[in-house]
């Protein structure tokens, strides 16, 4: 048991060494184990009923908006990779090839599925006849891989990873565009509702559009190791892949029209990204809304009284049960209360109840949050109500400190240097820009940041406002910093 006390806990500071405090709380949480490739990693129990939250909740929602789920091959032939120019452009880099199938070398090589855009629409080109198979409006549930050569960061930039992919055909352009936008406030639900994350919800630059799209929705969310990172994305294709794929229709005039097409997709890296925002020098802390187990209840035993404290422990995991709580009773012999206190702990699990002989006698049992670290004594009486209240409070006020840092984190930069500055500081930059590629390489080279999105909703320009880097005419305000 010794040996075990002195792996449990986390052996440096979230604040200052970042990297290495993350890689400690995967494994110590029990989140992910590393397996024999390089960027490809094991979901344990823990982390992937997280993600099975995440499907559930999202899965309701488009299905509510008249989105089907379907399952498309993961092994795509070169020849209909290579139908969109830009498009394999744009993954080159990063696809898998399968050139051999046992002995014998394959006639053509295989990609495996880095996104599914060119399978999806080679099929779509056989179903959609008609104005009347209009709108067609698949999602699937899979894994992709994307051959990343850079260094693998679990969750976050891993080779293979969980991911849904949409991928929507419509009769016309207006009914496309509602769409994208229509997705992103689902996939701003599944952030801000679920996983207590606060967002910049925006439109992307051209130079970080998806490839082959016209243009890219996202939602970008800022962590406390100063660097954002892009959490979803909602792409409006366009005719691009209609018109490689030849995806046409007859419309109500008998006239052949191209159908306008949109792709969206929430990967496993949003995992990653709640965990970083969330999580402290003693491990991971879960809303409570995604915990695997939601409460534990850890008794003080003694020989004398070990069977009343044990058999309360138990009244009060029924009661819980029946509130719909996920409950665990901490029961084993051979560890002491503190050691489990600390496993617990590590483990992210958001309420901890302690329930001694001493308690039993005052009828109340002590109470943690995990977020807090707050102790109450709550009266037997009800408890499973006021654990239920206090899983709610500990979900928004989550929410509300990390809404709190992102609001904290942002400068508005209305030149060069003070844009320098902000993001030389761990902060975002809220810039007033033109938009043009050969200012963006600017200054990308003078500040090491990069471009997240520019709010949907935007700030009233002034008359004559100047873009922050090249004093041309600024055509929108734009968030910029530092980014996985």
């Amino acid at each position: 048991m010794s040996s075990k006390k002195s792996t449990l806990g986390i052996t440096v500071k979230k604040d200052q060494d970042f990297s290495e405090w993350y890689t400690q709380l995967l494994q110590k949480a029990e989140l992910i184990e590393y397996s024999a490739v390089s960027g490809c990693y094991i979901l344990r129990p823990n982390a992937y009923h997280i993600w099975e939250k995440v499907q559930e909740f999202l899965d309701r929602l488009i299905k509510a908006d008249g989105v089907k789920n379907a399952y498309f091959p993961l092994l795509i032939p070169e020849s209909l990779l290579a139908k969109e120019e830009k498009h394999i452009q744009g993954f080159a880099a990063e696809v898998a090839w399968v050139e051999s199938g046992g002995h014998s070398k394959l006639p053509e090589r295989l990609a495996i599925r880095p996104t599914s855009e060119t399978i999806i629409n080679d099929t779509y080109a056989k179903w959609i006849r008609s104005h009347q198979d209009l709108p067609l409006r698949l999602n699937q549930w899979c894994n992709v891989v994307r051959w990343e050569f850079k260094h693998p960061v679990p969750f976050l930039r891993s080779r293979e990873f969980l991911w849904q992919e949409g991928h929507t055909a419509f009769a016309t352009k207006e009914e496309a565009v509602k769409e994208t936008y229509t997705i992103l406030d689902f996939y701003e639900r599944v952030f801000t509702e679920l996983c207590a994350l606060p967002v910049l919800k925006g439109r992307k630059a051209k130079t970080e559009t998806f490839a082959g799209a016209d243009y890219s929705l996202s939602l970008e969310v800022f962590l406390p190791n100063g660097k954002a990172i892009q959490g979803c994305t909602s792409h409006h294709l366009g005719q691009n892949f209609a018109k490689a794929f030849n995806i046409t229709f007859q419309d109500e005039k008998q006239q052949s029209q191209y159908v306008w097409q949109n792709s969206w997709g929430l990967a496993t890296r949003l995992l990653g990204i709640m965990i970083m925002m969330h999580s402290d020098d003693k491990g991971l802390v879960l809303p409570p809304r995604l915990a695997l187990t939601q409460a534990v209840i850890i008794p003080i035993l003694f020989d004398d009284s070990r069977v009343k404290v044990l058999k309360e422990a138990q009244k009060i995991k029924s009661a819980l049960e029946k509130k719909g709580i996920s409950v665990h009773l901490d029961d084993r012999e051979g560890y002491s209360p503190g050691w489990k206190f600390n496993e617990w702990e590590m483990k992210g699990v958001p309420v901890r109840i302690e329930l001694g002989p001493k308690d039993l006698e005052k009828r109340q049992a002590m109470v943690a949050r995990r977020d807090t670290g707050e102790k109450q004594a709550l009266s037997l009486a009800g408890v499973d109500a006021k654990i239920k209240l206090l899983l709610e409070q500990m979900q928004q006020d989550l929410h509300v400190k990390a809404e709190k840092f992102l609001q904290q984190s942002i400068v508005k930069a209305e030149n060069l240097k003070d844009a320098e500055k902000a993001v030389s500081a761990g902060k975002i930059a809220f810039v007033p820009w033109c938009g043009t590629e050969k200012c963006e390489e600017k200054w990308k080279e003078r500040t090491n940041a990069k471009s997240l999105n520019s709010p949907l909703e935007q700030p009233k320009m002034k008359s004559g406002q100047l873009c922050f880097a090249c004093k041309e005419k600024a055509n929108s305000w734009f968030y910029i910093g530092k980014s996985y």
